[in-house]
């Protein structure tokens, strides 16, 4: 397995891992896939200064992690929001803590000082890779979205990346830090 920083080329089989999720599951309330061309999109608006990883194998893309934004006002730059999608040939093999793992560790060298998930429940498995890579459950919000037919509670989990001291500087974009 390797991990990567996406490319355009990847947004095919990154819409393909995610479109069982959206139209199957209520692991995104996402209520229609969105296809390649929008995947692409999402990852052009977001690159640069939010990491978006592919886990690949010899046959291809098996993942995908990125982060994002976690509040609009400026005070909540030194926060992001993390998701990690493994396809279903993969899944349980380790691919979702490395890219979790790579992910968090290009965030702390970037500047940030914490990471924050959500988790629609329930999804032990995601529970579980959270867990692993050491987030801690900050609150559950109770019947906060609705899909396939019912009300669902969504777990909020926080990670530091580094311990809040001083004055911040603001976080480097991704093309600033050295490769490590």
């Amino acid at each position: 397995m390797r991990i990567r920083f996406a490319e355009p080329g990847d947004a095919e089989a990154i819409a393909a891992i995610y479109a069982p999720i959206v139209r199957d599951t209520i692991i995104s309330f996402e209520e229609e896939p969105p296809d390649a061309a929008a995947m692409r999109d999402r990852i052009a608006a977001l690159q640069g200064r939010w990491p978006w990883l592919v886990a690949e194998d010899d046959d291809g893309v098996i993942g995908y992690a990125y982060a994002s934004e976690h509040r609009v006002r400026r005070g909540y730059r030194w926060s992001v929001d993390v998701s990690a999608y493994v396809a279903e040939r993969a899944r349980g093999t380790g691919v979702g803590k490395a890219l979790y793992t790579e992910l968090l560790r290009i965030l702390e060298r970037q500047g940030f000082y914490t990471a924050f998930a959500g988790i629609t429940l329930p999804n032990d498995a995601s529970v579980a890779l959270h867990k692993a890579v050491g987030f801690t459950l900050l609150t559950v919000y109770p019947a906060v979205g609705f899909k396939h037919g019912r009300w669902h509670d969504v777990s909020w989990w926080r990670r530091p990346l580094r311990a809040p001291d001083g004055e911040p500087a603001d976080p480097l974009p991704l093309d600033a830090i050295s490769p490590a």
